[in-house]
């Protein structure tokens, strides 16, 4: 990938600003050329034209939604997203409308609505807000039905892959190559790096003009300082480390169906997510029919593993800003990293504890 003129000027202007008229020592150029090289690191490993770092890996989605996304537009996000994605779309100001999660019906049927004879539309902007892998369910998008409809409709798309980057794919490039979409059709793509790359901060991915437009107008990039130059350092050697070695992914895979295989029979809970995700959700088989009391009694269920067996899960317990729809449960986090024996202690201890439970 061949750096835009914005890089460069960004560049040029930080070692202006850093060197003079201090002349502070020449080592601090590589702080600004590493982050350079970061993000021709991770443009050139999805197949996108540029990409640009965030230091902090949630503020990355809820500035570049505002970024692009002003009062007056129109955004479809899914009901499912993640509380930074409900607070992107709250600090756009633009007039959001919300389809049921991973319910493809559901979106056609609101694009349908929001355009069929309207005029006014066609001359705003209109975005399609999704999650690769959702954070809250662990379900994955039909990204290939989603390009479908937004090319009908004429819409664009900002994908969050903080969950998929690294995991889905032949070769760990995500979502677009899971399903075999061309990355281009994907207008903007976010991800933390905190996840599959095991550092710090965030990245937003897509063609220069979307990537310079943030350069001087996303806050959370303009209002922040740099990210750690060894946190864009350990970035790069995890993507190094990924390509060099893709049985890190079969591993992956692998350690995901063995909990999958586990868990199929686990009294009163049930799995909600996908084969495929890092994240495996379970949800109460029977609901209370209130989330506070569902929340509670799972709760007691990821206390009594941690106090009885020091095995750590959590109940994803949710701030009262979180407006997310979906029903509450536990989320399994699941790394290549992880043994078999991981696997059977945490299965064995989640059935015991769920059986004297619910």
């Amino acid at each position: 990938m061949k750096r835009t003129i914005g890089s460069y000027l960004l560049w040029l202007f930080s070692i202006i600003y850093i060197l003079w008229p201090q002349k502070k020592n020449l080592a601090i150029l590589w702080f600004a050329d590493v982050h350079l090289d970061c993000e021709s690191k991770i443009a050139n490993f999805l197949g996108t034209q540029d990409s640009i770092l965030y230091s902090y890996g949630i503020s990355t989605i809820f500035s570049v939604i505002p970024a692009f996304c002003k009062k007056g537009d129109i955004i479809v996000a899914d009901e499912g997203v993640h509380w930074a994605v409900q607070n992107g779309l709250q600090l756009s100001r633009s007039t959001v409308v919300y389809f049921k999660h991973n319910d493809m019906a559901s979106l056609a049927s609101i694009l349908e609505k929001l355009t069929h004879g309207n005029k006014h539309t066609e001359k705003i902007r209109r975005y399609i807000v999704v999650e690769a892998i959702y954070q809250n369910s662990g379900q994955i998008a039909p990204l290939d039905e989603i390009v479908r409809l937004k090319e009908k409709y004429r819409f664009r798309v900002i994908l969050e892959e903080s969950h998929s980057f690294g995991v889905l794919g032949k070769s760990g490039r995500g979502l677009a190559e899971h399903y075999g979409v061309p990355v281009e059709k994907i207008d903007i793509i976010t991800a933390g790096m905190g996840n599959a790359l095991a550092t710090d901060g965030g990245f937003c991915t897509g063609s220069v003009r979307v990537v310079d437009h943030q350069r001087l107008s996303s806050s959370g990039y303009v209002f922040s300082a740099s990210l750690p130059p060894y946190l864009a350092s350990a970035a790069m050697s995890a993507v190094n480390h990924l390509e060099e070695n893709p049985s890190v992914l079969a591993n992956l895979r692998s350690n995901i169906a063995l909990l999958h295989k586990e868990l199929s029979d686990i009294p009163g809970l049930e799995i909600a997510s996908n084969i495929l995700s890092p994240i495996v959700f379970l949800k109460l088989k029977t609901p209370t029919g209130s989330a506070v009391a569902d929340l509670e009694l799972l709760e007691i269920i990821a206390e009594k593993v941690l106090m009885e067996d020091s095995v750590f899960i959590a109940a994803t317990k949710r701030s009262s800003l979180d407006k997310c729809r979906l029903p509450v449960g536990i989320r399994l986090f699941v790394s290549a990293g992880h043994t078999e024996s991981d696997i059977f202690k945490v299965s064995a201890s989640l059935k015991r504890v769920a059986a004297s439970v619910v």
